[in-house]
């Protein structure tokens, strides 16, 4: 199954990958993942993530403002993501990271809101699903897909709400990520979820190089990692390896036209 998986959420533009991006392809290729999303999360990024893309065939670019760093985008920064998407680059797939968080002791949450309503509409203008960030602001995340309807929907990454909520954004088309939270066994909630949503529903992600999975706390997340993440959602769910495996690719490159 060489180079058939996809991790749809890896921030390779961070440390530890800047500077070893050669090796860092190499060795995720090496474990089977043959293709990378890297979102951006800040205009100050977005040149960077877009020479990765357009320099390494394997890797594709996002581009978003991430709530989680707010106090970093001024009104010019969605003129910058318009202008950028305007020239439909090639190697641009989805609108991303984008999304809401309430986890900051001052959200500025109102403007957060304003970000996303005015990211989606974007991706909607330029026909682009959107990679969605979302801490505990599941409801009303999905009341704001709902109301923009977009064309090509999208994936809610890190996902740790409910199998309810899970289910809500399901039904509005979204896919939902699945990264190393499942390799935790004291993640139940997450993992049964992870095992009761619908195949056609699921993405790999690693989040790299956050969210660490069990066993390697302490150390930078990696996008070969996507593997163990597929290895322990073939342990919590009943189909067969390989039928997963092919429904989590199919379910990627149908999303993002890769």
């Amino acid at each position: 199954m060489s180079g058939c998986f996809i991790d749809t959420h890896c921030h390779f533009d961070f440390p530890p990958f800047c500077g070893d991006e050669v090796a860092s392809i190499q060795r995720a290729a090496d474990a089977g993942v043959g293709k990378i999303i890297v979102p951006a999360t800040e205009s100050a990024n977005f040149s960077r993530v877009l020479a990765l893309a357009e320099q390494f065939p394997p890797l594709f670019a996002a581009l978003g403002l991430h709530p989680i760093v707010i106090e970093h985008h001024a009104d010019h920064c969605l003129d910058q993501l318009q202008q950028i998407l305007d020239q439909r680059p090639h190697k641009v797939v989805a609108v991303g990271e984008i999304g809401l968080d309430l986890y900051r002791d001052d959200p500025q949450f109102a403007r957060q809101e304003y970000l996303l309503e005015a990211q989606l509409k974007l991706a909607k203008r330029y026909c682009l699903p959107v990679i969605l960030h979302s801490r505990r602001t599941h409801d009303t995340l999905a009341m704001h897909l709902k109301r923009q309807n977009l064309p090509r929907t999208g994936v809610v990454h890190g996902f740790s709400g409910s199998l309810q909520q899970a289910g809500r954004f399901v039904q509005l088309g979204y896919k939902i990520g699945v990264g190393g939270t499942i390799t935790y066994p004291r993640a139940s909630k997450t993992r049964d979820v992870m095992a009761r949503l619908p195949l056609d529903a699921l993405l790999l992600e690693t989040d790299a190089p956050d969210m660490p999975l069990n066993g390697f706390q302490g150390q930078p997340n990696r996008p070969e990692q996507a593997v163990r993440v597929f290895e322990v959602l073939c342990e919590l769910r009943p189909e067969p390896e390989d039928v997963i495996a092919d429904a989590l690719y199919r379910n990627t490159t149908t999303l993002f036209h890769l």
